[in-house]
């Protein structure tokens, strides 16, 4: 008979298990404490979307649209793409699903998402984030309030230090209009000179450039005229509403002028949470406000502020989260007290005991099982119907209380 080969898993993909699995499931925890905290609604949000929920919010001419998308026609004829992000599928929910009534809406929600790029350090085709959206208010304070909300959670997870909030404001419709127009007439004297991906982006996406890695165009975007020149005085004054707001949540951040969102629909705010501990890849939670997202769905201009973050990149940054250590071991001796040690281990669970039970092999290596699992205590269900409990000074006093019932 010919051997059956093994299926290789996706390239982009991962089985996540053991240690990693725990500090995975301690960032999902602690993004879920603290979205209590700020009252975000919790969301669950399908994983396809109709693939015009994409195209349309994001753009035909982005690199996510154009490159990245998983996309496949279904059985009926219509095209179907698995969400490369949460933001648009938010957006259409809100129109579709009658949550304008609860305007201003706080929601969050996490899960995995997929875009075909060249996987790297802490980024995959199919990777996770966690995601929180304040839709239908147009105040700073909305903005503040994801950003306070962002720098809480990276604090309880341990990984602040090293971690840098940078600010940047997009100002207004008119304000990012004549900053884009100024862009598009200083980049064009240097077009031979940018990279081919800046000269194409010149055309249709003139922001981008700013944030550009390639050293060819490094020189140019330094001189590159700034926002804070093209600010109208309502877009002062809510960058500023912005800034001050920060200081009394007593949230730092630091400049960044070249920080863009390249879609038109951004406004005002934008920010990312960067460090140099993932190499290149230093974002470990960015967002900005998308006051003209909705409309590109066909609804009513509706103001909107959000941020994701990326659960593997998170997590390569907590120095781990052990397993909770095992609370009892209950090693049966005699296999007729199989069912007794059974109900014994339930009604520990029950109390809230982590507890497993050991019932194979001889009773010297049930034993040796037991001990190599170092729990918090072992109990032996003896042959003569009783049972033995070693552990430190520190056993849990219920432990016993439970055992009692059974002797």
């Amino acid at each position: 008979m010919a051997k059956i080969e093994t299926p290789r898993p996706i390239r982009g993909t991962q089985d996540i298990f053991g240690p990693e699995a725990e500090t995975f499931a301690y960032v999902v925890e602690t993004f879920e404490r603290i979205r209590k905290l700020y009252r975000f609604r919790r969301i669950e949000m399908p994983v396809f979307e109709k693939t015009e929920v994409f195209s349309r919010s994001l753009g035909e001419t982005t690199d996510v649209v154009a490159k990245e998308m998983y996309s496949f026609e279904d059985r009926g004829g219509e095209s179907l793409t698995l969400r490369p992000e949460f933001t648009a599928g938010i957006a259409r929910a809100y129109l579709t699903g009658g949550w304008q009534q609860y305007a201003p809406l706080k929601v969050a929600t996490h899960g995995p998402l997929f875009r075909y790029e060249r996987p790297q350090k802490g980024r995959y085709r199919q990777f996770h984030q966690i995601d929180a959206e304040i839709i239908g208010a147009a105040e700073p304070q909305a903005d503040v309030e994801l950003l306070a909300m962002a720098d809480h959670l990276l604090k309880e997870l341990g990984i602040a230090a090293g971690v840098t909030l940078q600010l940047n404001t997009l100002g207004d419709a008119d304000s990012r209009e004549a900053w884009r127009a100024a862009l598009v007439s200083y980049f064009q004297a240097f077009r031979a000179e940018l990279s081919e991906e800046s000269q194409d982006r010149l055309e249709r996406n003139p922001l981008r450039i700013l944030d550009s890695k390639d050293p060819r165009d490094k020189p140019f975007v330094a001189d590159a005229p700034k926002i804070d020149d093209y600010l109208s005085g309502e877009a002062q004054a809510y960058f500023s509403q912005v800034c001050e707001g920060l200081k009394a949540a007593g949230v730092a951040w630091t400049r960044a002028p070249a920080l863009v969102r390249g879609l038109d629909y951004y406004r005002h705010t934008a920010f990312e949470f960067v460090t140099d501990r993932l190499g290149a890849q230093g974002t470990v939670l960015g967002g900005g406000r998308y006051d003209g997202l909705i409309e590109t769905l066909g609804g009513a201009h509706t103001p909107a502020v959000g941020w994701a973050a990326g659960i593997e990149r998170l997590a390569m940054l907590v120095d781990g989260t052990a397993e909770e250590p095992l609370a009892v071991v209950l090693v049966v001796e005699d296999d007729a007290r199989i069912n007794e040690a059974i109900a014994a281990q339930q009604a520990l669970r029950r109390e809230g005991i982590s507890a497993e039970l050991i019932a194979t092999g001889s009773p010297r290596k049930r034993y040796d099982k037991a001990v190599k699992r170092a729990p918090g205590a072992i109990v032996s269900l003896q042959h003569d119907g009783g049972h033995r409990l070693s552990g430190d000074d520190e056993t849990d006093p219920r432990i016993s209380q439970i055992l009692a019932l059974y002797r």
